[in-house]
């Protein structure tokens, strides 16, 4: 292996200056280093905390971005996050490489060689960069000099990216110590929100502009989209991080109880109050108050609720002074709260004041390469949850995945791969590796046979007659055009045969009247009730 000579160097340097993001910053640096040092495989990773973080990635599988490696579960990381310098693995080592089964279009293969450069600042370990080859002995002569500028040049691009980071987000709160209730709500699934799709791009840069503020806050989406966790990431990113996070499901609250929770109530109150309780708004007061489900809240409790919005004062039941609380509103829906409004059913005076920033989150399944990397993400988490040495995802099974509908959302694919990966390794279990080795286990297509398509395809008897469009000789059909023009007949008949009555056509659908009516806004259907008078 030769040394790197002064115009590669140069090369190098230019091409890394010449980068104005940060992602085309990373890919540049990976190219040059695969350049220069021949390898199958090469990532970068940032530390955060005992995990590693992928940044960028050439030569892995995709979901391999989605996954977060916790230090201390992987020997090969663990040795190279100790070293002062670069480590190589020889062929034989028996530590489990952390990228069995990724390395593209070698899944069933395990790495062969493997070199992991630790990448520090002021002498603080704040990366590493790790090199993966299917060759024995493919990284055993290169020479030390070569390292080392690849050493500085990583950990320069690294260095930036966290630099410019910093800037970014100089106005984030570190969260304070918080009360016991809002430790629970903010361990609860975690708090990175993954995905790169333009739709969670927007998601996040919204976020960003709305968390400084003290603005309230309605977040839409369907079952499953991840609703609680913008709520949370709203709350770290505010100024009242270091206040509580109170969460309250307003569709398990009883309709008698729902002030008393809400505002409290002191000793006597009514029958059986034998002590006085602190409502959740005093509980959330110099922070901020989740309410989940909003659109569940009895009418009459809606009006309570609006009062204390605009004057931040709280009656507790059987109190006669009011208090004054500092709180801020989030709210949380998978209604559609404007066809409430408009049925009568939601106060619209509370619908205008809950939503003075509304957040959309996406469907999964409008989230486009999101599934891959959520994919790798849940992965690595159940890898760990279940003690498997390496678990990967076969592209067979990858593309059923992506092509799946995902009426559940992120909390369906999760429950997915946890499934998947317990049959997998059940097969694994029954395996004998021929290099006496852990098997690698790959979740295959054969473990989520059960995804079927959803949507339309379950309501097919209800629309038998609709004629649908056959591919002539050499024609090209686009299956999104034709799944969306049948949707839009199936949405159309099914409110012609319920008199345009948009729940009872919900239940026709086996979905539910808001994302009945989210489905028809995307499809461009404006359907409008008339009455007509009969002679």
């Amino acid at each position: 292996m030769p040394n790197v000579n002064d115009s590669t160097l140069i090369e190098l340097a230019i091409d890394l200056a010449n980068s104005l993001t940060q992602e085309d910053r990373f890919e540049r640096l990976l190219t040059n280093v695969r350049k220069t040092i021949n390898c199958d495989a090469v990532v970068l990773l940032k530390t955060d905390a005992d995990i590693l973080i992928p940044l960028a990635q050439q030569g892995l599988t995709s979901e391999a971005m989605g996954r977060r490696f916790v230090i201390d579960d992987h020997p090969r990381f663990q040795h190279i996050c100790r070293s002062p310098g670069p480590v190589c693995f020889p062929s034989d080592s028996p530590l489990p490489d952390p990228y069995d089964g990724m390395i593209a279009h070698h899944a069933s293969l395990h790495v062969h060689a493997c070199m992991g450069l630790p990448l520090y600042q002021n002498d603080e370990l704040f990366g590493v960069l790790t090199l993966d080859s299917l060759t024995v002995s493919a990284f055993d002569a290169i020479p030390e000099r070569t390292l080392a500028i690849i050493s500085a040049m990583a950990s320069a691009t690294l260095k930036t990216a966290v630099l410019i980071q910093q800037l970014e987000s100089h106005n984030r709160h570190t969260q304070a110590v918080v009360t016991e209730l809002t430790n629970e709500g903010l361990k609860k699934d975690g708090g990175e929100m993954i995905g790169h799709s333009p739709l969670m791009e927007k998601l996040q840069n919204e976020i960003s502009l709305v968390a400084p503020s003290d603005y309230a806050v309605l977040i839409q989406g369907e079952t499953g989209v991840g609703k609680e966790l913008v709520a949370r990431l709203l709350h770290q990113r505010s100024n009242r991080a270091g206040g509580p996070l109170v969460y309250v499901n307003c569709a398990a609250l009883p309709e008698q109880l729902v002030e008393s929770e809400l505002f409290g109530h002191i000793k006597g109150a009514f029958t059986g109050a034998d002590k006085s309780r602190a409502g959740k708004f005093a509980l959330a007061n110099g922070g901020t108050l989740f309410l989940d489900e909003i659109g569940e809240l009895p009418l009459n409790a809606q009006s309570k609720l609006l009062r204390a919005l605009q004057s931040q004062e709280i009656q507790p039941v059987g109190q006669d002074q009011v208090e004054h609380v500092d709180v801020r509103v989030i709210a949380a829906t998978n209604r559609d709260l404007q066809d409430e409004v408009t049925n009568g059913e939601f106060r619209a005076d509370l619908y205008h004041r809950l939503s003075v920033f509304p957040l959309t989150v996406p469907a999964l399944r409008d989230r486009i390469g999101d599934i891959t990397l959520l994919s790798g993400f849940f992965a690595e988490q159940i890898r760990r949850s279940l003690g498997i040495s390496s678990l990967v995802i076969g592209q067979p099974a990858q593309t059923i995945l992506e092509n799946y509908d995902w009426p559940g959302n992120v909390r369906e694919l999760e429950h997915v791969i946890r499934r998947a990966a317990l049959l997998a390794r059940a097969r694994a279990d029954n395996q004998r590796s021929r290099a006496g080795q852990a098997p690698i286990v790959s979740i295959d297509a054969a473990d989520i046979e059960h995804l079927q398509p959803t949507g339309a395809a379950n309501v097919i008897p209800l629309a038998a007659d609709i004629p649908q469009p056959a591919p002539t000789h050499n024609e090209i059909i686009k299956l999104r055009d034709v799944t969306d023009t049948f949707q839009r007949q199936l949405i159309l008949q099914a409110l012609e045969n319920n008199a345009g009555n948009w729940s009872a056509a919900a239940r026709a659908l086996t979905t539910d009247r808001a994302n009945l009516a989210r489905l028809a806004r995307r499809l461009g259907l404006n359907v409008e009730k008339t009455v007509t008078k009969n002679h």
